[in-house]
């Protein structure tokens, strides 16, 4: 008998053939009408983020007044997204979908990279197609993406002038049945190989290749309702040591929900989310959908979500999907996570976040958090008040984040916060736009384990901590201080070069080292192997190959400092890897 796994993957697949085998017949009965004819790109220049500005009358391919969106690729890649109904025709029911927020939130320590006149592809070099400006790019210019793919907006399609940035594109918003229905399909073909020395502080050395399928469907019925559906394979071949939890998933879904427009409020509209979806707010420090993963966090859930020009509010309640490589994942029903999170965006290039987040675990014991020498077992209710006002006054860039928490925690009330105050500056007139940022994160320790009716420990919920702890991901959001730098710089507008230095010191002695997944790596309850962890040096290039393909290589190590040297054993943690992403 056929198991559940494998009905399930069919099923799935089948689906999205049956959507795909639709397409194809409305494509035979009535081809599209664009055409790889001449370069048609978003009027106006992006300054690093994703920026509102109203288009002059008689920009090409623009109705007068009508507002275009820029785009650009800060780490990870803002999607590209553009309004570009045509010059001489009725606006489109499918000009403002998929809804996405106007601006898509800038991680934190963003990048800015550079505009202008160049070639900003390899393919563009051997083809010697010199562009005016960035060309519009839906998914990430560089190989990780930060974003979820329904966040992809591919609407300068609708411009029958547009340029075909890759023959898939035909396979984007295809309009069907008298242009009630548009259909997209679309993923990504990804593997990495991975060479570890230390790997996860076990001693050991770890060398192994990861492999990752996306692929999905996405169809809307006019801009009423929407069926999205992304099915996802993770697999880990060679591994020396047992596969981490987020390396296999094999046949599953990442994402699969039903989109519902409710009404119009000032001329936005209100929508209604419901089933497996991807969560992503602000700078991703505290929900993230965690591209570096071979398995990217998901949810099951409901939201209700409304974006503006200048306002984005969403309210969810979800529960968190466990990744199961053996049978199909499930939701933890015995954890609920839940927010409001309300964006202001003041002027152009800046936005102020404010949020409330609740972390509900009924779950008989706390994981990673640590009392003494044991695990405390028991429940917790995290509360989590955040703001953050980050962007940039010109070339001046800044980043400030501060989060404070309260709730039980098992037999304690917990009493912990966390910031980030970061700076940069982006030398945007110099040869290959050098960028500078020195920034400083501290999340709080448990300065008395166990023995105060106190819980100090910060919970950092479902983090994008990779990205901000460093490539080793040795380092939680947890009890933890990072005087850290980061340089990027282009040598030419296809290749990206990163480097990030972090310099990290324990908050609490007596706490413990924790991970990116809240589990406890180093303790020393005495607190006598002191606070230094460590240096840690992260290097990477990414080589945009084409609009859609990338290679990305880098190398991180982690000189270890008095902590780690006292409370364990093996070389000093290092890591290789070499990553090809195509997406399409």
């Amino acid at each position: 008998m056929a198991s559940p796994r494998f009905l399930h993957k069919w099923a799935g697949v089948g689906l999205i053939a049956g959507l795909a085998w639709t397409g194809s017949r409305a494509l035979a009965a009535e081809p599209p009408a664009r055409l790889p004819t001449a370069v048609q790109q978003v009027p106006g220049a992006s300054t690093g983020v994703l920026d509102v500005q109203k288009a002059a009358p008689g920009d090409v391919g623009q109705p007068s007044g009508s507002t275009s969106v820029q785009a650009a690729d800060g780490y990870g890649g803002a999607p590209a997204s553009a309004a570009p109904a045509a010059a001489d025709g009725p606006k489109s029911v499918f000009a403002n979908v998929p809804p996405i927020p106007i601006v898509l939130s800038r991680p934190g320590v963003f990048f800015m990279p550079p505009q202008g006149p160049g070639y900003y592809s390899l393919w563009d070099v051997l083809t010697d197609k010199y562009r005016d400006k960035r060309p519009p790019q839906p998914y990430s210019a560089i190989s990780p993406d930060i974003y979820p793919f329904f966040n992809a907006n591919f609407s300068y399609l609708d411009n029958p002038d547009a340029e075909l940035q890759s023959p898939f594109d035909a396979l984007k918003r295809m309009k069907l049945g008298d242009d009630l229905f548009m259909l997209s399909f679309g993923g990504e073909e990804r593997i990495r190989q991975m060479n570890e020395v230390n790997s996860r502080l076990t001693g050991k050395n770890n060398n192994y290749q990861l492999l990752r399928s996306r692929v999905y469907g996405d169809l809307w019925f006019e801009d009423k309702a929407r069926v999205f559906i992304e099915y996802y394979d993770a697999q880990s071949f060679s591994q020396d040591l047992p596969p981490a939890r987020i390396d296999v998933n094999k046949s599953d879904f990442l994402n699969a929900f039903i989109d519902l427009k409710l009404m119009d409020i000032d001329g936005s509209p209100v929508y209604f989310r419901g089933g497996r979806q991807e969560l992503c707010f602000g700078s991703q420090r505290l929900i993230s959908p965690l591209d570096w993963a071979n398995t990217r966090r998901t949810f099951n859930g409901a939201q209700l979500f409304r974006y503006s020009e200048n306002f984005d509010a969403s309210v969810f309640w979800t529960q968190p999907v466990l990744v199961n490589p053996i049978v199909l994942d499930s939701v933890d029903n015995k954890q609920n996570f839940s927010g409001a999170w309300f964006t202001y965006r003041p002027t152009k290039g800046q936005a102020v976040d404010l949020y409330y987040l609740n972390l509900d675990n009924a779950n008989h014991n706390v994981l990673g958090q640590f009392a003494g020498r044991t695990r405390v077992p028991g429940s917790f209710n995290t509360s989590t008040f955040g703001a953050r006002y980050a962007g940039n006054q010109d070339d001046l860039l800044f980043d400030f984040e501060g989060m404070y928490q309260f709730g039980p925690w098992s037999n304690q009330q917990t009493s912990a916060g966390a910031y980030t105050a970061a700076m940069g500056w982006n030398f945007s007139t110099l040869p290959t736009t050098p960028q500078f940022w020195v920034g400083y994160d501290l999340a709080s320790g448990d300065h008395n384990p166990g023995r105060s009716d106190t819980h100090g420990t910060f919970n950092q919920l479902f983090p994008f901590g990779h990205y901000y702890f460093g490539f080793l991901d040795d380092v939680g959001r947890m009890n933890i201080q990072d005087l850290n730098f980061q340089a990027v710089t282009w040598p030419t507008k296809w290749v990206t070069c990163c480097a990030q230095y972090h310099i990290f010191r324990l908050d609490s002695s007596k706490d413990a080292l924790y991970g990116p997944a809240s589990q406890v790596l180093r303790v020393d309850p005495t607190g006598r192997a002191g606070r230094t962890v460590g240096n840690e040096l992260d290097m990477w290039t990414n080589f945009h190959l084409a609009q859609n393909q990338d290679i990305w290589v880098g190398w991180s190590k982690l000189y270890e400092g008095s902590f780690l040297k006292k409370t364990g054993f093996g070389p000093s943690p290092e890591l290789f890897y070499l990553q090809y992403s195509f997406r399409w």
